[in-house]
């Protein structure tokens, strides 16, 4: 089995190591240059408010059944195998995908000091260092982890201090950025909409504490303590970091309309603008590179992790099941590296483009991957323990309302994506937004008709 070597704080710094990346320091921006303060301010504190349910219903599932297959078990366990299939290999086509998405968004922040570098050999490089760190064992990971994020983390809250002061000098500027032209909701419900998918992807990583579960010494402890913790930490660093930049930087400024370029990062303009130098923007984007490589690792070891526990529950080949003496999963490590590796695409076409493709794909798979967490849960209370609620470790705030409410929003984000597309619909564009959820219900329908008579237990 997989050692139990990760603690409390490993298991928070997991979570927040897989959510504050690229979604933070490079797409916020550029959420609010889609929707405007207002719908990307609004987005953000939604999908905030469906996390907190989220985490409390994944908290509720993995300390009744701590697994490092987390809700993909759960969801084969409590709703049914078809079902349970379809969310394994989407979550773990998520999170390898994820890989590439991040690495990629490392290569670009490499480019604001080598502008005419390789990208080819600064993915080479990113990608062999993120899969060394996945070599050692648990233990050093989470370690590695903890000290990653605890660098993202002190960034933020400097930039959170630091432009609050900005904010309070000027009051007068910041107002007038929420009014100007048509904000605060820019582009109306069609902008509120697109603004989603970055936002979700933003987001996506908090439910890495179910995956963790699997490897934790005392998941009943760390595990309830781990949901309390991070769900505001969340909620603070990424409403008031979209709030600050709002107030500093007008929603129209055309370097924020890209989220593919770390020049236009605004935590880099707010730095660079406000606290005059290059020093500053050096060092932030210094740290936002170690930020990005921090939810690499954790794409990489969720990754690994989900692949493992589906090979060890004969939904995917037994090679990948293979444990080395330390508790390591290695050939489900490289099997999910080498889908990790489409990050060397970005030789072939433009690494922007392969960046922003991935994440929309990225994202949707996340959503339904939050939709199996929710319906889970919610069987899980119905037939499981039929609510019987003396039975659990820890108990979800608010049930039904939370995953009903989550179940019932994340199905209008998916189906509002559609919206973005009317008057500019192409193929490659409803590949992004629904190539996902079409492989999903495929799945499903491949499992229940071929695979039914394959041993899940």
């Amino acid at each position: 089995m997989l050692a139990k070597r990760l603690e409390t704080r490993h298991l928070n710094m997991i979570a927040l190591g897989g959510s504050i990346g690229t979604g933070i320091f490079l797409a916020s921006g550029y959420a609010i240059s889609l929707a405007g303060p207002g719908g990307a301010l609004l987005a953000y504190l939604l999908i905030s408010i469906m996390v907190f349910f989220l985490i409390t219903s994944l908290g509720e599932l993995s300390t009744y059944n701590p697994s490092s297959g987390s809700f993909c078990e759960h969801s084969s366990l409590y709703v049914n195998k078809p079902f349970g299939y379809a969310m394994g290999i989407n979550y773990w086509f998520n999170w390898a995908i994820t890989i590439a998405a991040e690495i990629s968004a490392a290569v670009i922040v490499m480019k604001y000091w080598f502008p005419h570098g390789s990208d080819f050999l600064f993915s080479v490089l990113f990608f062999f260092t993120v899969l060394g760190l996945n070599l050692f064992s648990v233990r050093i990971y989470g370690e590695i982890e903890y000290l990653m994020s605890i660098t993202k983390i002190g960034v933020i809250l400097i930039f959170i201090i630091l432009g609050s002061i900005l904010v309070c000098k000027n009051p007068d500027f910041g107002a007038h950025n929420l009014v100007i032209q048509d904000a605060p909701f820019h582009n109306g419900i069609k902008g509120f909409f697109a603004v989603f998918l970055a936002a979700g992807f933003s987001f996506q990583g908090s439910e890495l504490i179910g995956v963790s579960a699997g490897e934790a010494k005392n998941p009943n402890e760390s595990i309830p303590r781990a949901v309390k913790n991070v769900f505001w930490r969340l909620f603070l660093f990424f409403i008031l970091s979209t709030l600050i930049i709002s107030l500093l930087i007008p929603f129209n400024d055309p370097q924020l309309a890209t989220q593919n370029d770390v020049h236009t990062s605004p935590f880099t303009l707010v730095f660079s603008h406000y606290l005059n130098g290059n020093l500053a923007a050096n060092l932030l984007n210094f740290v936002i590179l170690v930020a990005i490589l921090s939810a690499a690792n954790a794409s990489m070891y969720s990754s690994t992790r989900i692949l493992w526990y589906m090979s060890h529950k004969n939904q995917a080949p037994k090679i990948f099941s293979k444990l080395t003496t330390y508790g390591l999963p290695v050939n489900a490590l490289i099997g999910t590296a080498i889908v990790g590796s489409t990050v060397f695409l970005s030789s072939l076409i433009s690494n922007g483009l392969l960046f922003t493709k991935l994440v929309n794909v990225s994202a949707t798979c996340g959503f339904i991957a939050w939709f199996g967490i929710a319906v889970s849960h919610y069987y899980f209370r119905q037939h499981e323990i039929r609510n019987d609620t003396s039975k659990l470790i820890y108990k979800a705030i608010l049930y039904p309302f939370g995953p009903i409410f989550s179940m019932i929003f994340i199905t209008i984000i998916i189906l509002g994506q559609g919206y973005t597309l009317v008057n500019n619909w192409t193929i490659s564009g409803f590949i992004d937004i629904y190539g996902a959820l079409i492989m999903f219900l495929f799945l499903m329908i491949y499992y229940k008709y071929f695979r039914k008579n394959i041993a899940t237990t």
